[in-house]
């Protein structure tokens, strides 16, 4: 399957994506420590956002499949960025809240499934990617 995702650069750092199949659309902005004003997500924020979104969207069908609601899941995760060239993803900390009620013996099988994400396993594998579980 394939998506089309049109972009057009606005000017000053600023990118239109717009999501083929919805008319969905989002801009990007430089951060400011790049030439940016930070008003937006950066491509590299898109990056770790798709790993946290992924990460849950799995946790998400993990649930579905087990007959349960993961709703009130949530993820905190911090990007750092490289200090030096070349300029580029260097460490994601995913912190993952899960909701209260989750057996202790299903908790290796929704460890694997995130492991497993789509976009964890198409990040390069220099980028350094720790999940932390906190279960409630």
């Amino acid at each position: 399957m394939s998506v089309k995702i049109s972009c057009e650069y606005l000017g000053d750092l600023r990118v239109q994506a717009t999501h083929g199949p919805s008319g969905t659309k989002l801009i990007t902005d430089a951060p400011v420590d790049n030439h940016g004003k930070g008003a937006s997500f950066s491509p590299t924020d898109l990056a770790t956002t798709a790993l946290a979104t992924c990460v849950m969207t799995i946790l998400g069908i993990q649930a579905r499949s087990l007959e349960m609601d993961f709703a009130g899941m949530k993820i905190e995760i911090e990007k750092h960025m490289t200090a030096t060239a070349p300029r580029r993803i260097a460490k994601l900390d995913v912190q993952i809240q899960m909701p209260k009620g989750i057996p202790e013996e299903l908790r290796p099988r929704l460890m694997r499934a995130a492991e497993a994400c789509p976009v964890k396993q198409s990040l390069h594998p220099d980028v350094e990617i720790s999940l932390l579980w906190n279960w409630a």
